[in-house]
């Protein structure tokens, strides 16, 4: 299934990651980590998009991309996760070097939900369950478009 969004700022992508946030969440129990693999340049909406997906989720603080820290976790309280994982691929230049980082056990783990902002870096070891999210800046200023791509089996 394909899902095709424009954004015309800021506010309007965090509300789309809101709104999907809901209706992920509404479906059956995952039998392994619930991941969101982002793409697109600079500046394009990805941390926009995990600021407004993490908040529906309930995470107060402020959510800034881990650039430098690679990944940032959140402790959720909500029915069937218990964590968020925001992971930043920026500086990574080959797959295995997230390895090193608990990450397999994080993916694996059917109480996660997982955002990745420059996956295709790590595109080789990712679950063929993961929803992939290609963000491109639009032709207008603060225009976004958004494309996600959810995989056929999603369980």
């Amino acid at each position: 299934m394909k899902i095709n969004f424009k954004s015309h700022s800021a506010n309007q992508t965090k509300k789309f990651a809101q709104s999907l946030t809901k209706e992920i969440l509404n479906k059956k129990k995952q039998t392994k980590a619930l991941i969101f693999a982002l793409t697109g340049n600079l500046g394009s909406g990805k941390t926009t998009f995990v600021q407004g997906f993490l908040k529906s989720l309930g995470i107060k603080k402020r959510i800034t991309s881990p650039t430098f820290v690679l990944i940032k976790n959140y402790e959720l309280r909500i029915k069937n996760y218990g964590g968020a994982y925001h992971i930043d691929c920026y500086r990574i230049s080959k797959p295995k070097e997230i390895l090193g980082l608990n990450f397999k056990e994080i993916i694996r783990n059917p109480k996660n939900i997982v955002l990745i902002e420059w996956s295709e870096k790590i595109r080789t070891i990712l679950p063929k369950s993961s929803i992939w999210l290609k963000f491109k800046h639009g032709r207008k200023e603060n225009e976004r478009e958004i494309n996600i791509v959810m995989p056929h089996d999603n369980t």
